[in-house]
């Protein structure tokens, strides 16, 4: 059982269009909150008004003249009032933060991808988030071209602009994460996300108990 944890911890989860980050991500707060911990659920691009501006300009299906350096940018941006309205103040008060996406994002998409080079967009986002990295970080692992077809049956779900790129583009996102995971080994921990979501829950609370105890 996970125990309640008072102390200031940052998640963030990560992974390909359709993984089931959004859906899972409440799951885990579920999980924390009736062990007594106090949680706060964010994302990224957004979580706050700002960053959430910023999400509608970089998303939008319209914009698709944006160049790779001008969406690092604003990934960037919004990275960092996010960080400092939201993220940081409830770390400071002792709170889980759960995020929909962080920095490992940017490396994967226009490091990798948008063939950007993952350091220098690593360099564009230690100028906006310092020295703050999570504590954990949950990629949930999955095919991409399996991504998209759960986005495509999902009438719910917005469609964004990353959505109608390529099948390579999405390829190498994941490629992209795998050379993020050789970077950060301790922080992040590979689930497996073409399963059950109750097993994809199971292997998670796994996780947890084990850096949460």
């Amino acid at each position: 059982m996970i125990g309640a944890v008072y102390m200031s911890y940052f998640i963030t989860l990560e992974g390909v269009e359709g993984s089931g980050k959004s859906t899972i991500i409440n799951f885990i707060k579920d999980s924390l909150e009736t062990r007594g911990n106090r949680v706060v659920v964010t994302r990224e691009p957004g979580g706050i008004d700002i960053a959430e501006q910023i999400r509608s300009v970089i998303l939008d299906k319209k914009n698709t003249k944006m160049e790779g350096r001008t969406e690092a940018l604003l990934y960037a941006a919004a990275r960092r009032q996010h960080l400092v309205e939201k993220v940081v103040p409830s770390l400071t008060e002792g709170k889980i933060v759960l995020c929909d996406r962080f920095v490992d994002s940017s490396l994967a998409y226009q490091g990798y991808a948008r063939g950007l080079g993952i350091n220098e967009v690593f360099s564009i986002n230690k100028f906006a988030i310092g020295d703050i990295l999570p504590d954990l970080t949950l990629y949930l692992d999955l095919d991409p071209q399996i991504g998209l077809n759960r986005i495509a049956k999902n009438k719910g779900r917005e469609v964004n602009r990353l959505d109608l790129e390529e099948i390579n583009f999405h390829v190498k996102v994941r490629e992209g994460y795998e050379e993020v995971m050789k970077m950060f080994p301790e922080r992040m921990v590979r689930i497996n996300a073409n399963q059950e979501i109750s097993k994809v829950i199971a292997d998670i609370n796994e996780v947890l108990e084990e850096r949460l105890k």
